[in-house]
């Protein structure tokens, strides 16, 4: 009984075939930590500006491996200089088996990140802690309205853009997916 596996019957497939995702590993690839002007700063009275700025990359590992890398710079500065400054690269393993196209972006923009940025948030809360500030707990990321954002506004340019290739479904050839240019408290893309 244990080892019986249902089947689907109209649509014949087994659970075998249906798509399949997993963490493998995540870790720290890449950490800068900055207070550059420590001792001073500890005697300056005004409250310091912090910019958030996130970027996520995606790298095909192996046919069934993807490395997503969350890139999170933080820094802090004020009238009389910079308070601090933190650079993360975090990065995740994740297995996918049986993956649509179409659900592979979705998942390396929007899943991914959202299940490796609660570890993120901690590193940088605590580089930041040690530089001798308080904590800094970022404030969640929405990547699916990033995501989300960020193909709408491709979907602009491409339809902005003259025809690549003959084709009016092609993007624009210097469309990069990565969401460097979205504020992570307003994911509208931001305006230069």
């Amino acid at each position: 009984m244990a080892d019986e596996t249902p089947i689907n019957p109209e649509s014949g497939a087994s659970p075998d075939d249906a798509p399949q995702a997993a963490a493998i590993a995540q870790y720290i690839k890449d950490l800068s930590v900055e207070s550059p002007n420590a001792p001073q700063v500890f005697q300056w009275q005004s409250q310091p500006q912090v910019d958030v700025q996130f970027n996520i990359n995606v790298d095909r590992i192996a046919d069934d491996v993807h490395e997503v890398v969350l890139r999170i710079n933080v820094s802090a500065k004020s009238e009389q200089g910079t308070h601090f400054l933190v650079d993360l690269s975090y990065a995740g393993l994740f297995g996918l088996r049986n993956f649509p196209d179409e659900a592979l972006a979705p998942f390396m923009l929007v899943e991914a990140p959202g299940l490796i940025f609660p570890f993120a948030r901690q590193v940088v809360a605590e580089a930041v802690q040690n530089t001798g500030f308080p904590p800094l707990l970022l404030e969640p990321i929405d990547f699916g309205r990033a995501f989300m954002a960020t193909m709408e506004n491709a979907q602009a340019q491409a339809d902005a853009a003259p025809l690549v290739n003959g084709s009016a479904d092609a993007l624009p050839e210097d469309f990069d997916v990565a969401l460097s240019d979205v504020d992570p408290v307003d994911p509208a893309p931001a305006k230069e």
